[in-house]
């Protein structure tokens, strides 16, 4: 926006010239990152591949298939134009019955036909950023605050936050028992949070995770559900990533828990769920979120509220005709699982080659990368000089765990799904030029047979020898030698 006089910014509202929405994070600036030189793998091979973004086009050639095969779905077709009219004169702020009625399906599907959802329950909003913007519009006033657990996506502080003038309390999870959810964490941040006069509306969670692509299991469920019932404070639960499980264990939504749970008591009017196809289905662009609520009056609302972000007719249409077609559907989502799983493999184990851990995950589009070892002090500013080296030189484009309000410097998330399989070799490669330069900070002095082993791993993965050592590598040699020094 440039620089802003005084008597400029009096003219505007707060908002407008405040800082609200976090773009200036580390999160975003990685993407300006990107955008400024976008890797290519023949116009521009030395560019910065985008791994901050968790888009999953894994599977968009099944969809285009099935648009291909059902022209008579769009209403911008020769087959389906005959449509055009009534769709495109529809606005309806309850959305068309078959979208609603497709949704809930899809939902249920993706949950193993466990729980059943209500399309009247169905509420519609511009992608999941505003279906959490109008669900904190529903159950808190300004000032008020959700729990939300860490580490949590950056883009929180922007839905929840930014206009609704809401707080969001941490719940700090650590890494010495994998970042789990425990009752005494939750505990801790209610009862900061009411000693320092902050009224807690409600518990935000992300089940499975994001950043971290674990999924809560049913334990933590129950100990969630029995904390906000005692407490008489609001759930809300993201399940955006609900279908990208790929191994097991399985995914529990809460609506399960609230199903199957018969033995503990559960004010179902505390519990909403958060939904969107922009992570199962791979339509970030079709701006579809969804608030499913259990409370009537929260549905009906949200409902009214969802006239500033409906999703536009004709993408209702053609979706309602898609998630419907349940041969196509069940497909999808077995070959979806399927297709995360081997790309979560590739990578784990490219990464694994270099001594790299992930947290263990099941779940999600991306890794929770630990290179605690590669920083230089265990600190906050350690972990930005490490991101800025892997931006800058490496030149891929990583978020650092500070953008996800981790505790603990040196984690960071890495999007595998939102590429192919050459822009992952490549990936994989510049990672391990970097790690093979630096491999006296990452590596103990006690592990000097660690880069023989890597030698035979490499050799034993013929593919990848090729790669790393051809003197065609797009990659050049690194000049990192000093840059953790």
């Amino acid at each position: 926006m440039g620089h802003m006089s005084k008597e400029q910014s009096q003219l505007l509202s707060k908002i407008a010239t405040g800082n609200g929405h976090g773009e200036d994070s580390p999160y975003f600036d990685g993407w300006k990152a990107y955008d400024e030189n976008p890797y290519h793998p023949t116009n521009n091979p030395h560019g910065v591949i985008q791994m901050g973004l968790a888009e999953n086009q894994l599977t968009a050639d099944l969809v285009e298939e099935w648009v291909m095969s059902n022209p008579e779905a769009s209403i911008c077709t020769p087959e389906g134009v005959t449509d055009f009219k009534a769709i495109a004169n529809f606005q309806d702020y309850h959305g068309l019955p078959e979208f609603r009625k497709g949704v809930a399906k899809f939902m249920a599907k993706c949950r193993g036909n466990r729980v059943k959802f209500e399309a009247e329950r169905i509420v519609m909003s511009g992608g999941a950023t505003g279906a959490h913007e109008v669900t904190t519009f529903c159950l808190a006033d300004p000032g008020d605050a959700f729990l939300v657990p860490t580490p949590y996506y950056p883009g929180f502080d922007r839905d929840l936050r930014w206009r609704t003038g809401v707080q969001l309390v941490p719940v700090t999870c650590e890494s010495s028992n994998n970042f789990k959810l425990t009752k005494q964490a939750l505990e801790d941040a209610y009862d900061k949070a009411r000693q320092d006069n902050i009224r807690v509306k409600g518990l935000l969670i992300t089940n499975p995770s994001n950043p971290l692509g674990t999924i809560l299991d049913r334990a933590t469920l129950r100990t969630i559900v029995k904390f906000i019932n005692d407490k008489r404070i609001h759930l809300v639960c993201d399940e955006i990533y609900a279908a990208t499980v790929f191994s097991h264990p399985g995914f529990i939504s809460i609506a399960e828990i609230l199903e199957e749970e018969t033995d503990m008591e559960c004010d179902r009017d505390l519990v909403h769920i958060v939904y969107s196809l922009s992570k199962d289905m791979g339509f970030p662009g079709f701006r579809v979120g969804i608030i499913y609520s259990y409370n009537d009056k929260v549905v009906q609302c949200a409902r009214k509220m969802s006239s500033f972000g409906l999703v536009s007719s004709q993408t209702q249409h053609l979706l309602a005709s898609m998630l419907n077609d349940d041969e196509f559907v069940g497909r999808f989502l077995a070959e979806s699982a399927k297709r995360l799983g081997e790309r979560y493999r590739v990578f784990t184990k490219g990464l694994g080659q270099v001594g790299i851990k992930c947290l263990p995950s099941n779940a999600g589009l991306f890794l929770w990368m630990d290179l605690r070892r590669l920083l230089k002090k265990a600190t906050f500013e350690a972990e930005m000089e490490l991101w800025r080296v892997i931006i800058h030189e490496v030149k891929i484009n990583v978020s650092p765990g500070a953008s996800f309000h981790c505790s603990e410097p040196g984690w960071f998330r890495v999007c595998y799904a939102n590429m192919d399989d050459e822009a992952v070799k490549v990936s994989l490669q510049r990672i391990h030029t970097f790690v093979l330069k630096n491999k006296d900070v990452v590596v103990p002095d006690k592990k000097r047979c660690w880069q023989d082993s890597l030698r035979l791993s490499l050799i034993k993965n013929r593919r990848f020898d090729d790669i790393i050592m051809s003197p065609h590598s797009p990659i050049p040699h690194s000049p990192l030698v000093n840059a953790t020094n």
